[in-house]
């Protein structure tokens, strides 16, 4: 697929360029950032390079994952976050996001993260997302609630990060939960209703 440019009243989500290597490199210096995510850590300029200039076009290229940086255009310009959808089964994707340590607080990533997660269901599509973070990331799990996420609990070991690995917490969105159609069916699960007790002196 062709990298595609996302407008929203503050932002702008384009692909990530190799002019955008010294703005991710300094992001990424983030204490935050290397300790919540899975970035390498210490990270390197070459790090930078490797994901900017060669994951970032092959996950387009194949389909498979689709990264956005984000632009302040309301603002500077600048660089303030990046974004992706990763591929993990049909039309099913998980959501990884971070956001350089200036710009939180602003609800940008909040935007940023409706904007793409409708962009996914209806173009790849998509008919599930889901996000995970490590037990203890605040701050990511309140992006995903406000955009929309519903949780569904905690995965045990469910993230490897720097050799360890760590419980998640994790949430999902559907198309219908943002008011779009599913492509397949979904018949959700009912709770069966609660049976009364036995009569005392009754099987």
């Amino acid at each position: 697929m062709e990298p595609i440019t996302l407008t929203t009243a503050r932002l702008t989500l384009r692909a990530l360029a190799t002019a955008d290597v010294d703005a991710v490199y300094r992001a990424c210096q983030d204490g935050a950032i290397q300790r919540w995510t899975t970035v390498p850590s210490p990270y390197r300029r070459a790090d930078a390079e490797y994901f900017v200039n060669k994951v970032c076009p092959e996950g387009w290229r194949q389909g498979t994952e689709f990264t956005f940086g984000a632009v302040d255009t309301a603002g500077n310009g600048a660089l303030v976050a990046a974004i992706s959808l990763s591929v993990r089964a049909t039309r099913t994707a998980e959501l990884g996001f971070w956001t350089a340590a200036e710009y939180r607080g602003r609800g940008l990533m909040t935007e940023a993260v409706e904007a793409v997660t409708r962009w996914g269901f209806t173009r790849i599509p998509l008919d599930r997302i889901f996000w995970r973070a490590e037990v203890g990331n605040a701050a990511s799990r309140a992006t995903a609630l406000r955009a929309g996420f519903v949780p569904e609990g905690t995965e045990r070991a469910g993230i490897l990060n720097n050799g360890v690995r760590r419980d998640c917490w994790v949430a999902a969105l559907l198309p219908t939960d943002v008011g779009l159609p599913s492509t397949d069916a979904y018949v959700p699960a009912r709770t069966p209703a609660a049976r009364p007790a036995p009569a005392p002196g009754t099987a």
